[in-house]
């Protein structure tokens, strides 16, 4: 009977719980998962109550040691190795691993990246990879290296993004695709059979961490570009419009194959049963869901009952910002 694997997970956000889910239960005779490092817990919401994050509060449950170093230093180092892990898997942890570190396990260090490589390296790739267009996602196994998102893939899974499908929706997709990847990959590198392959350095291109100015909308562009956008940063960092004196969030948005019969971009041209609409630059944008402050996200047309946005009612553009690009954005 082959060993089973001591393995050590490092991450902080709820998209892995259900690959360590089918780890701790189907996945036993292969790997024991004899310990957690997650970020220290943080304050959240407008309260500031000092919580633990979804990771830390499964690994309790579990009865896995959880580590929550603030920082990756040797004392970090010396808990790792103390653990005796065969390998280490990483998945949205939030610290860049030094080199000493991503050689202690045995068998290496391992990181779930949730874009297919060598496409969308950096922070943002679930978000950029939505509000740039792509009908096709997933997630990678790879090695890590000290370059970034710069190692060796041994396998994708990939998975559809739907006309309307924010990061949010693309998140829980991916959140069960990554189980099914390490489900698949693990006895694989049990057994000493799973192989690594270069990524193609001409394809790269980078993403970076978003900011709230990245949610601003350029009415000019293509009724399609904006609603990547819309349904990309939703629910971080949320498009955002001024009607009147009011910030106004949009949550979901699609398009209309009619044009807004020659309005201004950025014009209110009515509203139908599932959204408000739009003209643009090309097309009309139907913005689903919006919010304004204090209130909850809504369907447009509870919305509009309670904010009424006059047809003609002319938005405000701002520039876009660049998300995506052939070298590390900042």
């Amino acid at each position: 009977m082959a060993k089973v694997m001591r393995l050590v997970f490092m991450g902080s956000d709820g998209i892995a719980l259900p690959m360590l889910e089918r780890l701790a239960d189907e996945g036993r005779a292969v790997v024991e998962i004899v310990g957690v490092f997650t970020q220290p817990d943080r304050p959240v919401g407008r309260g500031q109550r000092v919580v633990a994050n979804a990771i830390k509060t499964w690994a309790m449950a579990a009865g896995v040691p959880v580590y929550q170093p603030e920082k990756f230093d040797d004392d970090a180092r010396q808990q790792l190795a103390f653990l005796e892990p065969d390998v280490t898997l990483v998945m949205a942890y939030g610290h860049i691993l030094r080199l000493p570190v991503i050689e202690t396990p045995r068998l290496g260090t391992l990181n779930l990246h949730t874009s297919l490589l060598p496409r969308y390296r950096g922070a943002s790739p679930i978000q950029t990879a939505i509000a740039s267009g792509e009908r096709e996602t997933g997630v990678s196994l790879m090695r890590i290296v000290p370059a970034l998102d710069a190692g060796p893939v041994a396998d994708v899974e990939r998975v559809a993004v739907g006309s309307l499908d924010t990061a949010l929706d693309v998140e829980a997709k991916l959140a069960e695709a990554s189980a099914t990847l390490v489900w698949r990959n693990l006895p694989k590198l049990a057994a000493g059979s799973l192989r690594f392959h270069p990524q193609d350095e001409s394809r790269v291109t980078f993403c970076r961490r978003l900011s709230k100015e990245d949610g601003a909308l350029d009415f000019s562009r293509a009724a399609a570009e904006l609603a990547a956008r819309i349904n990309g940063l939703f629910p971080w960092p949320t498009c955002q419009v001024m009607i009147g004196d009011t910030p106004v969030k949009f949550g979901r948005a699609d398009t209309l194959s009619e044009s807004a019969g020659g309005s201004a971009a950025g014009s209110v041209v009515g509203a139908d049963e599932n959204g408000l609409l739009i003209a643009t630059g090309s097309g009309t944008l139907r913005v689903r869901q919006l919010q304004r402050p204090g209130g909850k996200m809504l369907a447009a047309a509870d919305f509009l009952r309670g904010f009424p946005i006059a047809t003609g009612t002319r938005l405000p553009s701002s520039g876009h910002t660049v998300l995506v690009g052939a070298r590390p954005l900042r």
